[in-house]
């Protein structure tokens, strides 16, 4: 069993309609008669949807082998540029998913199926299928997958905003492979940002135990509704500290919502796109803006393209509100206009010079422009083989980066290769021997500069290196 670490412990492997939550009365509990209460309806409607998810992946290993060295038995073996003879193994893995539609349409995280060369979708009674792949979205952490059957138990997704902190919630999932397992506990937090675990940051903390291999399972409520899919925890030595996370069943349904619309594949779903640097609001940024608390996003630039501009919305602004919920951070900016359906409009407060004011924002796709024209270099230098691109705000969208930067961004390096030794994906080119790198057709002329060598500025996740390569 394996483990992704980011700071925090990942949980690693081991309709859509909103159905709102029926309005519930909540009141300490007047007598021990009305804390003595039974989760087993509860169990009993959701665990038949809450399935195992088992994956196998072939992985190639490097065997060394004394002989290797020798020039005599050198040739006999099939070597790579290490000198070593590749083996290969199957490794297998396990985590949990929920069934979210008769027909077999199953919800689970990405990093539970990634690589995976087979998947098998194990139900609660016993019944085994193969599934296929029909998402994964690895900015949310979460796939979809479809298996070949109809009538299967499945259940609802409730909206998480019907959550209150100190709600009762149930986890559901295959903790170490032991089997399904429930176990109860509440909601500790809403909003929970700042973990870089995904690119949204905005999850729902609870104590209820997850452990590794619920991955993909369901947080539940009281009432049998999916709030959620446990996806992290913190964690020492891998087991629960009581400290979980779980993706917000909003996020869920927009992935659903792309897949029906035709949204294939392993590279993540198209979201809307503000074109926007924020931060969040301190209090001394709240005092000088005559706030009365420290929250909102307040806006520090804006790409030309941005739909806010065209909104009315300035630098400088403050921005409360997105469709009446209020946006406390940053972080929920972002999530919150991620889950807007595209082409529509979304109610934007803001406040300026002490005055609010509601705009609509219309939901856009980011601009290709200009195009990206993926490119595999060739020739004879050190970027030889390299995939690049020029970057826009849908490549940079793609792949995690900045979209006010400027220059080509590296898309694949082959291992192996030279350019592997100094080059990643997400590497934005910005200087070769001296030369600015605005689109690919400056990268030729630019190697063509020197036949000893070569200088190198990039941006390498957030930070400008120089590199000299003779």
């Amino acid at each position: 069993m394996m483990y992704r670490v980011v700071s925090i412990l990942v949980v690693l492997c081991l309709h859509l309609l909103h159905i709102p939550a029926q309005a519930q009365t909540r009141s300490v509990p007047e007598s021990q008669e009305q804390i003595q209460l039974s989760f087993a309806p509860v169990v009993k409607k959701t665990a038949p949807a809450i399935v195992n998810i088992y994956t196998k992946r072939t992985v190639s290993q490097r065997a060394f082998n004394p002989f290797m060295s020798d020039p005599f038995f050198a040739p006999f073996f099939r070597q790579d540029r290490f000198g070593g003879r590749m083996k290969k193994q199957i490794e297998s893995a396990l985590g949990s998913g929920v069934i979210v539609e008769p027909d077999g349409l199953v919800v689970t995280n990405s990093h539970v199926i990634d690589g995976a060369d087979e998947i098998t979708v194990v139900l609660n009674d016993g019944r085994e299928f193969e599934a296929e792949l029909a998402l994964a979205d690895p900015a949310s952490d979460l796939a979809l997958l479809r298996v070949e059957a109809e009538g299967l138990p499945h259940v609802d997704l409730e909206p998480s905003e019907t959550l209150e902190v100190g709600d009762i919630v149930l986890a559901i999932g295959n903790p170490f492979g032991v089997g399904q397992t429930v176990t109860s506990g509440i909601v500790s937090a809403q909003g929970r940002s700042s973990l870089n675990i995904n690119d949204f940051n905005f999850f729902i903390q609870t104590d209820a135990a997850i452990n590794p291999g619920n991955s993909g399972g369901a947080l539940v409520a009281l009432d049998g509704g999916v709030v959620g899919i446990n996806t992290a925890i913190y964690s020492r030595d891998g087991g629960s500290l009581g400290i979980g996370f779980a993706i917000p069943s909003e996020m869920v349904a927009s992935v659903i919502a792309a897949e029906k619309a035709g949204q294939k594949g392993t590279k993540g779903i198209v979201r809307p796109w503000l074109g926007v640097t924020s931060q969040n609001v301190t209090q001394d940024i709240a005092a000088s803006l005559g706030l009365a608390r420290p929250q909102g996003s307040l806006i520090n630039d804006l790409h030309p393209a941005s739909p806010l501009i065209d909104a009315g919305v300035k630098v400088g602004d403050v921005i409360l509100s997105l469709n009446g919920r209020v946006i406390r951070d940053s972080s929920e900016m972002k999530f919150r206009m991620a889950n807007v359906p595209l082409g529509e409009d979304a109610d934007v407060t803001i406040i300026r010079n002490g005055q609010e004011k509601t705009v609509k924002v219309t939901a856009m796709a980011p601009p290709n422009d200009p195009p990206r024209d993926d490119t595999v270099l060739s020739g004879q230098h050190a970027f030889k083989g390299a995939t690049v691109a020029n970057l826009n705000p849908a490549v940079a969208l793609e792949l995690g980066v900045d979209d006010e930067a400027l220059g080509v961004v590296v898309i694949d390096v082959p291992r192996g290769s030279a350019a592997s030794r100094f080059l990643s994906p997400g590497d934005i080119l910005m200087e070769i021997n001296g030369t600015e790198i605005k689109v690919i057709a400056d990268i030729e002329p630019a190697l063509a500069k020197s036949s000893r060598g070569l200088s190198l500025v990039m941006n390498s996740q957030g930070r400008i290196q120089r590199i000299v390569i003779r």
